[in-house]
């Protein structure tokens, strides 16, 4: 059997897009859909003593119609890359695993980008490096894979590459047509994700936070404890 996994670009990801991508034999990047304002692909939130922080890339939309995740501009006339360091930095430079992580973090963000999935990549690239999750990356954009109705491209990605079971996180109950799946075959699965609960800083424990705050109080240790849900 093969399992495919096809998620959106995102900042900084949280815990549960990286055991998707651990979970997944096939990996793909939705990145020829809609972006979303008001979504994940531009923030994400880490932990201050203060509580949660937000941590936004501003980008540019301004007079675009329905611009796809891949063409999103980021507004480079804000200083925002000194700011997330400066918080990365102030929040978690006394983590038991700051170090070596946040070297690559900084390499990355003080680059200069022009598309927002650019940088999204190099994010995520350099975690799943650092998790030592495998999986080959595949852009939907690039596979040749025609568009259609919502579920009827899932089902066509599916299909591409011979995938027999699809992972699809929770808020897709929303949305998909569950029959369109059992009618072609394939095995759909929600994430259901348990979200594990470990040491962090600053008191009582707070879930949904950007990967960053696994590594950087775990390191090394940050995939078993994604994966396996030991804190």
């Amino acid at each position: 059997m093969k399992r495919i996994v096809i998620l959106q670009p995102s900042y900084l990801p949280w815990l549960g897009y990286f055991d998707q991508m651990f979970k997944s034999d096939v990996f793909v990047i939705y990145d020829d859909v809609q972006f979303d304002k008001h979504g994940w692909r531009n923030r994400n939130r880490i932990k201050t003593p203060q509580g949660v922080q937000w941590l936004t890339v501003p980008v540019l939309t301004k007079g675009k119609n329905f611009p796809l995740n891949r063409d999103i501009e980021i507004n480079n006339g804000v200083s925002w890359q000194d700011k997330h360091l400066k918080s990365l930095m102030q929040n978690y430079s006394k983590a038991p695993c700051f170090e070596p992580f946040f070297g690559s973090i900084q390499d990355i963000l003080r680059k200069p980008y022009k598309f927002l999935i650019d940088l999204n990549m190099d994010l995520i690239s350099a975690i799943r490096r650092y998790l030592q999750i495998a999986d080959e990356i595949h852009f939907a954009s690039q596979l040749g894979v025609p568009k259609s109705g919502k579920t009827e491209r899932l089902i066509e990605l599916c299909r591409h590459f011979g995938a027999d079971r699809f992972l699809e996180g929770d808020a897709g109950k929303n949305y998909i047509d569950e029959s369109l799946f059992e009618a072609h075959g394939i095995l759909l699965e929600y994430h259901r994700y348990h979200h594990p609960v470990y040491r962090q800083l600053y008191g009582e424990f707070v879930p949904f936070l950007s990967i960053v705050d696994l590594l950087f109080n775990y390191g090394d240790a940050a995939l078993r404890i994604l994966v396996n849900q030991e804190g």
